[in-house]
């Protein structure tokens, strides 16, 4: 996972004591509001279970001024809230080492190697166990199929030792990841997932060999050589399809945050010519090429040339727009075209991209309650596998040694809470990726349980469901004046005034306007200047104009010498996919309603437009706080979405909140999911993804149950063989994986 959108200047071995703030400012930034506090994101190296989340929590949280850690085990990334006035980061990567783990700052180059080079280890480890298993089982065959007597004992014996020879490398190589967790947990007083694992497959080579050494012993009727080398290569292919489904998923946020470039390049102060440069050498003020198919480095604008744009992430847009001279770029989008020249505008943690991409890390690093809840038992559960094992063993051994030792091994196999654990961060990891491409941005992953709740929606008007821009819905004028002539005038008025009215009248007229001379403003009044052929004219409201205001609306008036000249009707436009949004919602069972502070007239005018039955006007902040707690008080679960400064409370009390847009900081701070190019759809097709988000959940906690309540009666009744067990555990944590990576292609 990035961090930064520069790269690390110094590897994670060098954060010594009291070192530069530019040392951890590549992957740390400022604690907003709390002065002195930093925020940072680590790559963890060796977690495997819900045992190691909260190893690895434990450890870096026990450093000196260390305020908190998040870690989420489906990403394998933690956040770390400190202060350098008591600690460097160093200190939590030798916590973390003393641990039995490695970690190095997220989106360092080098933390993708050692990941790499586990991915093939891991690989390796499989072909091993492969190649063992068929070896063995060609051994193990004939005990299977011939009949008593009929397999000499000399014969049986150079079978099991070469049996023996071929588990071996399975142990020592194969089954290397599985003990050294094991070793690792019970070193530091803890029971992890391994540690089951790690007895099972002792406990049947130590039983095996025993038999081996001693065929008359009391053990010697059987061996599980076959059994260890089998549920070992089960175990590593699960665990290996699951590292690549996991990637597939919760990777999904790491490849979208990776977007931009290590480089860029810079043109020269003293001869023009082009150098490249690593990003976090670029300054404001720079200029720098972009190349078709390369990815913006910074926030800037265009100086030279016109290309075609991707901001799918960015804005929500899906299809690519236009840039051109004098039109501002956003660092992360791809540039697909045609060469830019432009201007650095703003670089590092300033730039829009790293706002979306520390909203995105907070949300990699969240787990969600039910996650937290799994990790919470999963320490206990483990002790009593243990001690189920201990006890079906102990059951079992007067009656028949091996069949205890066969049945202990598949109690500890079969248990082990894999699936359990994986269940919800890996389905909320996939779905917040899949929003993330669209161009929405999750705060905290327990909003999606929120989400799939929420019966009721409440709309904010202007900037939500319209444009936060005035347009001109409607004309009237003096007879034998055309429209459009009238528009030109009133914007050739307009276009040396800053008021929203006038720039809406100059962009309605779309083209080269009149030329107005001796032009003066009067403030809530209106603007007055000359215009040729048509003398003094007046532009403003209808005292102003000397006109009768009758009609309802935000309208302004022209007037000249003779009298009334020309009515313009403004409103804020509907965003396009407003109606559909509105209707969808109401289709899948949301009441909607829409609460704005503007004239009541105008927003009953916009709820008819797209069917929303209750909606209020002149509401203050207040009054729409008090009337989302009261629809709560009603029992209903609300969600609200506005872009608004005074929106703050009213998104704080609901129950799911959408930031629409680029509205205000204290809006998007006090939202759930944020809809970067303000599209209504998002909200939705949110609250659709979350519903389904809700049912893999639900499924991957039914099949965890149901797995084990079916697997742990079977492996205590002796009826379950320790490959069986290893082929359903690996089987368990496969099936929760790929149902959540569904949520990924939502």
């Amino acid at each position: 996972m990035v961090a930064s959108t520069v790269p690390l200047p110094l590897p994670a071995a060098d954060l010594r004591a009291a070192p530069e703030p530019a040392d951890w400012e590549a992957f740390s930034r400022p604690l907003a509001g709390r002065e002195g506090w930093w925020e940072s994101y680590i790559a963890i190296d060796g977690m495997h279970c819900a045992a190691c989340t909260l190893t690895t929590e434990q450890a870096i949280g026990a450093v000196p001024g260390v305020e908190s850690v998040q870690v989420n085990g489906g990403s394998a990334t933690a956040r770390v809230v400190w202060t350098p006035n008591r600690c460097a980061p160093q200190a939590w990567f030798d916590a973390l080492a003393r641990a039995g783990y490695s970690g190095l700052p997220a989106g360092d180059e080098l933390a993708a190697v050692p990941r790499r080079q586990a991915q093939r280890r891991l690989l390796w480890r499989w072909l091993v166990a492969g190649f063992c298993m068929m070896q063995v089982m060609m051994y193990a065959t004939p005990a299977y199929i011939a009949a008593p007597g009929e397999i000499t004992p000399d014969v049986q014996a150079l079978l099991r030792w070469a049996s023996w020879m071929l588990t071996v490398p399975v142990l020592a190589f194969s089954c290397w990841p599985f003990f050294a967790s094991a070793l690792r947990d019970l070193r530091h007083g803890r029971i992890g997932m391994d540690v089951p694992v790690a007895l099972g497959i002792l406990i049947a080579f130590g039983a095996s060999s025993l038999a081996t050494i001693d065929p008359t012993g009391p053990l010697g009727r059987d061996v599980w050589y076959d059994s260890v080398a089998m549920f070992v290569f089960f175990l590593l292919s699960g665990r290996l399809l699951e590292q690549r489904l996991r990637d597939r998923t919760a990777g999904a946020l790491d490849a979208l945050m990776r977007r931009v470039p290590p480089t860029a390049e810079r043109r020269r102060a003293d001869d023009g010519s082009w150098e490249r440069v690593a990003v976090r050498r670029l300054r404001v003020g720079d200029v720098v090429r972009t190349l078709p198919g390369e990815a913006f480095a910074a926030d800037g604008t265009v100086l030279e040339g016109s290309s075609r744009v991707d901001e799918a992430l960015l804005t929500g847009e899906s299809q690519p727009v236009a840039r051109a001279t004098g039109d501002a770029v956003i660092a992360g989008s791809h540039n697909l075209a045609a060469p830019l020249v432009l201007r650095v505008d703003r670089v590092g943690g300033d730039t829009r991209f790293a706002g979306i991409v520390a909203l995105m890390e907070r949300a990699a690093v969240d787990k969600p309650a039910l996650a937290r809840a799994a990790d919470r038992i999963a320490g206990p559960f483990l002790l009593g596998v243990l001690v189920a094992a201990a006890a079906a063993a102990a059951a079992w051994w007067s009656t028949d040694p091996a069949h205890a030792i066969d049945i202990a091994v598949a109690v500890l196999i079969v248990t082990c809470p894999c699936a359990l654990s994986l269940a919800t961060p890996a389905a909320t990891l996939a779905a917040a990726g899949a929003l993330a491409r669209r161009g929405i941005l999750v705060r905290q992953l327990d909003a999606f349980e929120a989400a799939a709740r929420i019966d009721t929606a409440v709309f904010d008007k202007t900037g939500t469901l319209t444009s936060d821009r005035l347009a001109v819905t409607g004309i009237r004028s003096r007879a034998g004046v055309t429209g459009d002539e009238a528009l030109q005038v009133a914007a050739a008025l307009g276009a040396q005034s800053l008021h929203p009215v006038s720039q809406a009248l100059v962009r309605a007229a779309a083209g080269s306007v009149e030329t107005a001379t001796q032009v003066h403003e009067v403030a809530g009044q209106g603007v007055e200047g000359v215009v040729a052929g048509r003398g003094v004219v007046r532009l403003g409201s209808a005292g102003w104009c000397g006109v009768a205001d009758d009609a309802d609306g935000t309208q302004v008036h022209l007037a000249d010498a003779p009298g009334w000249l020309a009515t313009f009707t403004l409103d804020e436009p509907l965003r396009d996919d407003a109606l559909a949004a509105v209707s969808d919602l109401q289709e899948r069972g949301v009441d909607v309603h829409l609460l704005s502070g503007d004239r009541p007239a105008a927003v009953q005018r916009l709820a008819a437009r797209v069917a929303i039955v209750d909606a209020r006007g002149a509401q203050s902040p207040e009054d729409k706080l008090a009337q989302v707690a009261d629809l709560q008080q009603q029992g209903h679960r609300v969600a609200m979405a506005g872009d608004g400064l005074n929106d703050g409370p009213v998104l704080a009390r609901a129950d799911v909140a959408f930031a629409m847009g680029q509205g205000a900081p204290l809006a998007q701070t006090r939202s759930d999911f944020i809809v970067l190019g303000g599209q209504l759809a998002a909200i939705p097709a949110v609250l659709a993804l979350a519903r389904r988000t809700r049912r893999v959940v639900r499924q991957n906690l039914a099949w965890a149950a149901a797995y084990n309540a079916i697997c742990v009666p079977l492996a205590l009744a002796g009826w379950m063989p320790p490959w069986l067990a290893g082929l359903g555990m690996a089987l368990s944590s496969l099936a929760v994986v790929a149902n959540a990576a569904r949520l990924a292609r939502a």
